[in-house]
C-alpha cells in the first residue's frame, strides 16, 4: 500500500514555481506562548503573526497554561490547545520527579478542554517514573495527543505504558532519518514534527533520505516552528515561507500532507465549539 502511494505521488509534477506553493496553507505543530512571551506580544498581535503566515491551525501550548488559554479565547477557530506539564519554564528540568505537576494537570483538565498534552521534555528511563506515568495516565483517560520531546527510549517506554497511545514526536526525536523511519515501521500511531530540523529542506531541496521516509510514511509528519522564546515569533512568518520553498520539491500531493492535511487528520476529533 505504501509503495503503491509512493509511486502515485511521485508520478505526479512538482510544486516548484507554482503559486500552489506560495499559498500553501499550514498546521503549525509545534507553537509555545508562555509567560514571558504575551507582555511584549498581546493575544491579538500573535494571531496577527500567525494569520499573516497562512498558518490555518496552530497546536500551541505554554508553561502555566494562560498562554495557551489567551490564544484559545482570541481565535478558537485557528488554535488547538496543548496542555504542557509545566507551571514555568524552571519545570522543564525538574518536573518528572515534582508530585505538585500531578494536581497541576489534573486541576487543568478538569477547568478546560485540549487536544495534546505537551510538548514535554522526558528521556530514558524517566518515563516511567510515577509523574510521567500518571500524565500518561491522564492522556489515555481524556483522549488526547501526547507531544513528546523524547528520545526513543523514551518513545518506547511511552507505548509499553499506553500501546494505543498517539505520540506527536517533537523534531522527529532529533534523530537520523533512518532512525525515524525505523520507529515509524514499529508505531502504527506515531506521528512526527519537524521542528528545528533543517535537514530535511536546506536550500530548497529535500535530501534523498528524508524524501524517502516523506513518501514510505506520507501521512506522519508534519512542520512546526517551535517558538521556545518570545523572539521566535518574530520568525514565524520566515519559517512559513522556507517550510514551503523545500516543500515545493515535493510533488503536490505530499507536500499538502505534510504542511497540514496530516496535522488535520491527527487532531480531527478537536471541536473548538465544544472548547467554550
Amino acid at each position: 500500500m505504501r509503495i503503491a502511494t509512493a509511486a502515485l505521488v511521485f508520478s505526479l509534477p512538482l510544486l516548484a514555481g507554482s503559486s500552489l506553493a506560495a499559498e500553501l496553507p499550514i498546521f503549525d505543530a509545534h507553537v509555545h506562548y508562555s509567560h514571558d512571551a504575551w507582555d511584549n506580544l498581546p493575544p491579538k498581535d500573535a494571531i496577527a503573526i500567525l494569520r499573516k503566515a497562512g498558518v490555518k491551525r496552530a497546536l500551541v501550548s505554554s508553561s502555566g497554561d494562560e498562554g495557551t488559554q489567551r490564544l484559545v479565547a482570541e481565535a478558537p477557530d485557528l488554535v488547538v490547545p496543548s496542555l504542557r506539564p509545566y507551571r514555568s519554564r524552571s519545570d522543564v528540568g525538574t518536573w518528572v520527579r515534582d508530585d505538585t505537576v500531578v494536581a497541576f494537570l489534573e486541576d487543568r483538565l478538569a477547568r478546560q478542554r485540549y487536544a495534546a498534552i505537551g510538548e514535554f521534555h522526558l528521556y530514558g528511563a524517566d518515563a516511567d517514573l510515577p509523574v510521567p506515568r500518571r500524565m500518561v495516565a491522564l492522556a489515555k483517560q481524556h483522549g488526547l495527543v501526547l507531544h513528546a520531546h523524547s528520545d526513543a527510549d523514551a518513545i518506547e517506554r511511552l507505548y509499553r505504558q499506553y500501546p494505543e497511545a498517539r505520540i506527536l514526536w517533537a523534531h522527529s526525536g532529533f534523530d537520523r532519518p533512518d532512525a525515524v523511519l525505523a520507529m515509524l515501521k514499529k508505531h502504527r500511531n506515531l506521528w512526527c514534527d519537524l521542528a528545528f530540523r533543517s535537514d530535511q529542506g536546506a536550500g530548497g531541496k529535500v535530501p534523498a533520505e528524508w524524501r524517502a521516509a516523506f513518501a514510505e510514511f506520507p501521512d506522519r509528519f508534519m512542520v512546526g516552528t517551535d517558538t521556545y522564546t518570545p523572539e521566535r515569533w518574530h520568525y514565524i512568518v520566515e519559517h512559513a515561507n522556507w517550510s514551503r520553498a523545500w516543500l515545493a520539491d515535493l510533488p503536490p500531493p505530499l507536500a499538502e500532507r505534510i504542511a497540514y492535511r496530516n496535522a488535520d487528520a491527527l487532531f480531527a476529533g478537536w471541536n473548538p465549539a465544544r472548547s467554550q
